[in-house]
């Protein structure tokens, strides 16, 4: 009694499997920037349009001898953002800090860092 109860049971799931996938085999996924919205549409528009990097995440490098007349630029689309120097070239940790537009910050390196506007994504 057992072996048919478990023998219709599993005929009929294969079935369903079966008949299903048969169903929905001219199918497929829709792009992704169809039904993207919001910040991730703009951020895939931007990557399509040859920005690789939308939101300007990328390893600044500090200018060598950055002075407070002449700092190490750093973009951003807002009035702050956090930033970290690794002062010393392997060091293991981070040195982070607020840098405010129109405000040059020093490092406790001795080296110099200013936000300049970019445009937002």
């Amino acid at each position: 009694m057992t072996s048919i109860l478990s023998r219709s049971v599993l005929n009929t799931s294969r079935r369903c499997l079966h008949i299903s996938s048969v169903r929905c085999a001219d199918k497929a996924m829709a792009d992704p920037l169809e039904h993207a919205t919001g910040i991730e549409r703009r951020e895939l528009e931007a990557i399509a349009a040859g920005n690789e990097n939308p939101f300007d995440m990328r390893v600044f490098k500090r200018k060598s001898g950055a002075t407070k007349a002449s700092p190490t630029e750093v973009p951003s689309a807002f009035e702050k953002r956090i930033m970290g120097c690794v002062c010393e070239e392997g060091a293991t940790t981070i040195n982070w800090m607020w840098l405010y537009r129109g405000q040059p910050k020093r490092c406790e390196c001795g080296y110099w860092f200013s936000l300049v506007k970019s445009n937002p994504v």
